[in-house]
């Protein structure tokens, strides 16, 4: 972790509402030079705080109408079996996001869909099969009620 001022914080904040900005309209945002606002930037660039900019694509509008989540318990507890389960997870490109928990399921896939018969093709074709994997449960998002990437910058005091 390392250490950020409330500058550093409004920098942040302006970047998660609009990655896009410009140095000037960044520092404008902010209240510095553009010199020292690009500054900062690189600073926190440089030292993986802003870990990348993308675009936010629309999923539905490009015909992805389906997302589940998918609990994966695995056959065996060894590293080795671990290992080959993320390196499937690695190469699925529907599935969105990956997690190791604790409790009844080992991990927790987010799938980003086309439909049902997507679903079905990799808990049936995919994940079922793959000598890694005991048990599958899949849970369809009837609706999101919230979606955001945006860090809770307010519980970081300067």
């Amino acid at each position: 972790m390392i250490d950020v001022d409330a500058l550093d914080l409004k920098i942040l904040a302006a970047l998660q509402d609009d990655g896009r900005l410009t140095n000037q309209e960044l520092a404008s945002a902010v209240g510095l030079s553009a010199s020292q606002c690009s500054r900062r930037r690189a600073r926190l660039e440089d030292e993986k705080v802003i870990a990348g900019y993308r675009a936010s694509l629309a999923g539905e509008a490009l015909g992805f109408n389906l997302i589940a989540f998918i609990q994966i318990t695995l056959a065996t507890h060894s590293p080795d079996n671990a290992k080959k389960f993320r390196a499937l997870v690695t190469r699925v490109d529907d599935i969105q996001e990956a997690y190791a928990l604790t409790g009844d399921a080992d991990y927790l896939l987010k799938a980003v869909l086309r439909d049902l018969k997507g679903l079905s093709d990799i808990v049936n074709n995919v994940l079922m099969p793959h000598p890694s994997v005991a048990h599958v449960r899949s849970s369809i998002v009837l609706e999101r009620l919230k979606e955001s990437a945006r860090l809770p910058l307010k519980q970081i005091a300067p």
